[in-house]
C-alpha cells in the first residue's frame, strides 16, 4: 500500500468544489499558472483540480486558500466533506473569496 498519496477513490466526494476554486482564483485576479506557482504545485494539477479530474488534498486546499486569502471552506462543497480544520476560524478565514 502506498503512503503519502491522497487520491480520491472513484465515486468519493472531492475535497473541493471545482467551480469555487475557479471563482476564487478569478476574483483574486490570478491565472491558473500564477496560483499553481504561488501555492507550490504544477499547472497541470491546477488545471485538473479546476476541471474536476483530480482531487485537491487538504494540504493543497490550505495552500490555495492562503494564496487566495480566503477560507478553506470557501473552496469546499457545502455537503459531502467536513471542514478540514478543527480550529476556530481566524478573521482571515472568515472572509469569503
Amino acid at each position: 500500500m502506498k503512503t503519502g498519496s491522497m487520491r480520491r477513490l472513484k465515486g468519493a466526494p472531492f475535497h473541493h468544489l471545482p467551480e469555487a476554486v475557479t471563482r476564487a482564483r478569478e476574483n483574486a485576479g490570478l491565472t491558473q499558472k500564477a496560483l499553481a506557482e504561488q501555492a507550490g504545485f504544477s499547472i497541470q494539477l491546477m488545471c485538473d483540480i479546476e476541471a474536476g479530474r483530480r482531487n485537491a488534498t487538504p494540504e493543497k486546499l490550505r495552500a490555495m486558500a492562503a494564496v487566495l486569502k480566503c477560507a478553506v471552506a470557501a473552496l469546499q462543497p457545502e455537503s459531502g466533506v467536513t471542514q478540514l480544520d478543527n480550529e476556530p476560524p481566524t478573521a482571515l478565514e472568515r472572509q469569503a473569496c
